[in-house]
């Protein structure tokens, strides 16, 4: 098969697709891979270290589009890029398709076949292609959280840790996932006071057994929410529903309510976020007020340490490149309903039930596409 990696394009975002070792794994199953100069220059990735582990150069992303039966990348892709997919083309990235309309209609004018790393599920369950990015996130949280409570940042000049005689600032972390398990690692590291809303008791109860009475783990309801929120210093949203739209547990009149000078991290922006007033940021415009309260809801932040997050993401996403590269992806799917789970758009077709669900289109079961023709990528 043919591979294409174009280079990143959404604002500082500095991850690629694959690396060089993923591209020695294709290249050494047969397959030719093109990758776009420069598209791992920012991380250390050379061109040379493409070059040596079997890749071709391409000057450009629309050569990369216009020659690969597969493009392979990190993020949903741009405006311009969804122009360059094509009918029966394989599109293998995260999506995040349910809070965006116009990006889903164009996946669906392309005809392309569309596969959410952010919806492929594992057999223990879980979303193992979410989970490593979902780490970085959940432990940035913290990062970001801490540092905009700084008066410069426009928070409300808070210390998280505290010191001796000064009380600790409270974190509070909605959902026990795996960004809620993160965030309240590094939360409880930094020595915060820490409170773990989630609806999943027996979630609740493992966390308690691990760090004991270092947090505080709440049953999430309404009232839990607000009670916690207006009481936090520090607010960070993980709550995921796969393929679908967050729920929106803090609504505009908990936030107006809220301390002056706090912190919300909203870790839910990139399927619509959990905070009422949260809308996405960039790296390049973090932050922005709603009365008085900071709100941190940058898509992409696991870009941000994007060296780190590209061979992360990398452990995770390859096996299955390398089983729709080996196989096709019909026959990928087949053999895999974990992979099935993944097609979020196929031949203009909504073939995620969230997704069509939260966006109103029919959908489509995926066993209905597969035996449908493709014109030839």
């Amino acid at each position: 098969m043919r591979i294409g990696l174009p280079k990143e394009i959404k604002n500082h975002e500095y991850r690629v697709g694959l690396t060089p070792a993923s591209v020695r794994e294709l290249c050494a199953s047969g397959h030719s891979v093109l990758v776009q100069s420069g598209a791992g220059a920012a991380i250390g990735l050379t061109d040379a270290l493409y070059q040596g582990a079997g890749a071709t150069l391409a000057a450009d992303a629309a050569e990369v589009f216009a020659w690969a039966e597969m493009i392979v990348k990190v993020k949903e892709p741009q405006p311009q890029e969804c122009a360059m997919l094509r009918p029966g083309q394989i599109l293998y990235t995260y999506l995040h398709l349910a809070p965006d309309p116009e990006q889903t209609q164009a996946m669906i004018k392309s005809g392309a076949v569309c596969i959410a790393y952010e919806t492929i599920t594992g057999p223990g369950g879980g979303l193992p292609l979410l989970a490593p990015m979902s780490e970085v996130a959940g432990r940035m949280a913290v990062q970001a959280g801490a540092a905009h409570l700084e008066k410069s940042k426009g928070g409300m000049g808070v210390l998280l840790g505290g010191v001796p005689g000064v009380p600790a600032g409270h974190v509070v972390i909605l959902g026990a996932g795996v960004v809620g398990t993160h965030a309240l690692q590094m939360a409880v590291g930094l020595g915060a006071r820490v409170t773990v809303l989630d609806k999943n008791v027996d979630r609740l109860r493992q966390l308690d057994l691990v760090f004991g009475n270092r947090i505080s783990t709440v049953f999430s309801n309404a009232q839990s929410v607000e009670d916690a929120v207006l009481d936090a210093e520090l607010v960070i949203g993980g709550v995921l529903i796969p393929g679908a739209a967050a729920p929106k547990l803090v609504t505009r009149q908990m936030i107006a309510r809220m301390k002056a000078g706090a912190v919300v991290v909203d870790v839910a922006i990139d399927q619509g976020g959990c905070f009422e007033t949260s809308h996405a940021t960039t790296h390049a415009d973090p932050t922005f007020l709603v009365d008085g309260v900071v709100h941190y809801c940058v898509a992409n932040m696991p870009g941000a340490v994007a060296r780190t997050s590209t061979f992360a993401l990398n452990n995770a996403t390859l096996a299955h490149a390398v089983a729709l590269a080996n196989r096709g992806w019909q026959q990928a799917i087949r053999d895999n309903p974990h992979l099935k789970a993944g097609l979020n758009v196929a031949l203009g077709q909504v073939t995620h039930e969230a997704v069509a669900q939260a966006l109103g289109h029919a959908y489509v079961p995926a066993e209905r596409v597969l035996g449908e023709s493709a014109p030839s990528a």
